[in-house]
């Protein structure tokens, strides 16, 4: 059995370094607010609310935190991208690479009172591969999947049909999160979880109002935390409300006005209001996975030309419209990998964009040689129009007001009509199956980068939303979830990225996302997740007295 032995004041330390290296330099809530005590009340303003709370249906990085609130997963992550125990003990993996064996935990227990056990894991397991229940993680993260052997009550061995290193990204995601057997077969609504669904954490999400808040108290019997997660034994607070607030002025006013003592999501335009006093403390943090980016519908016209693609990304000055929307906080992107990952190809940076001559030239000769009365290119007598469809579920950080950004500037320097469309998910859902875009914009907060990958850009890729099939792309991306080393991996990744960045300009990467998170100095234990860079879990927070 693959033992973990690193010790938990090591890894403690590195966690706190983690959150210390993503501040923007402030002083951290947790010195001001002294030793951690127990009890109290928090409340904690969001940008988005969760179109589900099962974590098996996990879409949001927004929601990530309060998925590990109520939920967790066999293994978690340490800061350089490994795997720590949680409710397993330990795993091994066979000389081939095709059985994964866990050790789990005794004596936790999900909050309905039933026990956590091997067959709970493949219950969970078994419910994710009911049809049309998460095909997305039935398509990627199980994909090779084959069977799972229940050893004892302690003992579970998932055995694949082919070595696949995503098997434990699986195992340590939200959507591989454990959910009591029990409420997976009696929950009313599974598909959108809520106080239904029964977790092994911390919290039990007692209270949801739609449109409004999520109510959390604390777990009394939960003994059974991370060795990085801070503390042991049961939470330090008794109760944390969640509440939607979708405007970063809104959040920041609840923040200063003492409605809320913690909010996420704070743009440069408001940073100010945080940091002008003393009573509360700003820390960022960049998200692992892929980069946002905008993704080339090359199905149809215009983006089925390489030409086409590539003027759009010349056409745009990405550093001037980033630094008009988010000022200098936002992180350039230069691949479709996040800059975090040990798989990004730094040899991309620089490499393209922000040459209106060279736009105009590659239009030129991709026949889009005319304008029309309103000065957009026209080729036999058709305008060079692009559809952006946005799912307003999804979107953060301002980008939709990073779209018509992008639409003002690219009309300017090329002729190009960008046509934004904000819409609600199933509107969204239809457009993107109905092919009726040519952009999709999309970033994903994966600890393993590969995952993104697969979704993405594997020809039956769930989202991949590009059209682009390549036997070459595809095997690259088998090669690369089927060799634990990392150096291998990266070596095909960087192939990868030079494929779909620079060969066939598929994808323009626009920043890596960040989160932001702006507290009182009261609140103690406030860190981002460790690999992921997206906001913890209410677990450690506490509140001074």
């Amino acid at each position: 059995m693959r033992r973990f032995r690193t010790t938990f004041a090591s890894l403690l330390a590195a966690t706190l370094l983690v959150v210390a290296g993503c501040s923007d330099g402030s002083s951290g809530s947790t010195a001001d607010a002294g030793a951690p005590v127990s009890g109290g009340s928090l409340t904690w303003a969001v940008e988005t609310e969760p179109i589900t709370f099962n974590p098996h249906q996990y879409a949001q990085a927004k929601a990530r935190l309060l998925v590990w609130n109520t939920f967790e997963a066999l293994l978690t992550h340490d800061d350089q991208g490994g795997y720590l125990p949680w409710l397993a003990t330990g795993y091994e993996v066979s000389p081939d690479g095709k059985a994964y064996t866990f050790k789990l935990r005794t004596g936790v227990t999900f909050s309905d009172g039933s026990r956590f056990d091997a067959a709970a894991v493949k219950a969970n397991i078994d419910q994710l591969l009911t049809p049309n229940y998460a095909p997305t993680v039935a398509a990627v993260q199980l994909k090779n999947l084959d069977t799972v052997e229940v050893k004892d009550d302690s003992t579970v061995v998932l055995h694949l049909k082919k070595p696949d290193v995503l098997i434990l990204d699986f195992v340590s995601s939200p959507q591989g999160a454990q959910v009591s057997p029990k409420s997976l077969k009696e929950a009313k609504n599974l598909k959108a979880g809520g106080p239904e669904l029964a977790g092994t954490g911390p919290f039990v999400l007692d209270r949801y109002t739609p449109g409004q808040e999520v109510h959390f108290t604390k777990n009394p019997a939960y003994d059974w935390a991370p060795a990085n997660a801070g503390h042991t034994g049961p939470a330090y607070l008794n109760e944390i409300t969640y509440r939607f607030l979708k405007e970063s002025s809104v959040r920041v006013g609840a923040l200063t006005s003492g409605q809320v003592q913690v909010i996420e999501g704070v743009p440069a335009t408001d940073e100010s209001l945080v940091t002008a006093g003393r009573d509360f403390s700003l820390a960022r943090g960049l998200n692992s996975g892929s980069a946002y980016s905008y993704y080339f519908n090359t199905a149809h016209a215009p983006f089925d030309d390489v030409l086409v693609r590539q003027a759009f990304r010349e056409a745009l000055d990405v550093p001037a419209v980033l630094n008009g929307v988010y000022r200098s906080t936002a992180t350039r992107a230069w691949s479709v990998i996040g800059p975090t990952s040990p798989f990004y190809d730094k040899s991309l940076e620089g490499g393209y964009s922000g040459n209106a001559a060279k736009a105009n030239q590659l239009l030129d000769q991709a026949g889009w040689a005319t304008k029309d009365a309103e000065g957009f290119r026209t080729k036999n007598g058709k305008r060079l129009t692009v559809r952006l469809v946005q799912s307003a579920p999804f979107v953060r950080d301002r980008r939709d007001v990073l779209a018509q950004a992008v639409q003002a500037a690219v009309k300017q320097s090329a002729g190009i009509d960008v046509q934004v469309q904000l819409v609600d998910q199933g509107t969204a859902t239809k457009a993107l199956t109905d092919g009726e875009y040519e952009l999709f914009d999309n970033s994903r907060a994966d600890t393993d980068a590969g995952a993104a990958l697969n979704l993405l850009l594997y020809s039956t890729g769930a989202i991949n939303r590009t059209g682009y099939k390549s036997p070459e792309l595809d095997k690259l991306l088998d090669d690369a979830v089927a060799t634990t080393d990392r150096a291998e991996r990266a070596r095909i990744y960087q192939r990868l990225q030079q494929l779909v960045v620079t060969e066939q300009s598929l994808v323009l990467p626009l920043y890596a996302p960040q989160d932001q998170i702006a507290a009182s100095k009261t609140v103690g234990g406030v860190a981002f997740e460790p690999t992921a860079g997206v906001p913890g879990s209410a677990y450690n927070l506490w509140l001074s007295k």
